[in-house]
């Protein structure tokens, strides 16, 4: 499952799960079996995420990527091009 092709592309790596932390990180891990640390801190200030900051610990991997109550999600592309590896 860790390597889904669309048409001729292949496509990133889904989220299996999510561990949201106090300062506004994220663990993720992917299908691909990969680890990688995501600062959400600079998504607070976004109009769409106005309401993350009370929400943000209820994270969980869902759909294959990371959602929120109130409707909010963030896409497994951001997560895993953005994340910082983990060893």
């Amino acid at each position: 499952m860790d390597d889904i092709i669309h048409g001729k592309e292949k496509l990133l790596p889904r989220v299996i799960s999510a561990e949201p932390h106090s300062d506004y990180t994220l663990t993720v891990t992917f299908t691909n079996g990969e680890r990688k640390l995501y600062n959400a801190v600079r998504l607070l200030d976004l109009p769409m995420y106005r309401n993350l900051r009370s929400v943000f610990m209820a994270a969980r991997a869902e759909y294959g990527t990371v959602t929120w109550p109130r409707d909010m999600d963030i896409s497994p592309e951001t997560l895993y091009l953005c994340g910082t590896p983990l060893g």
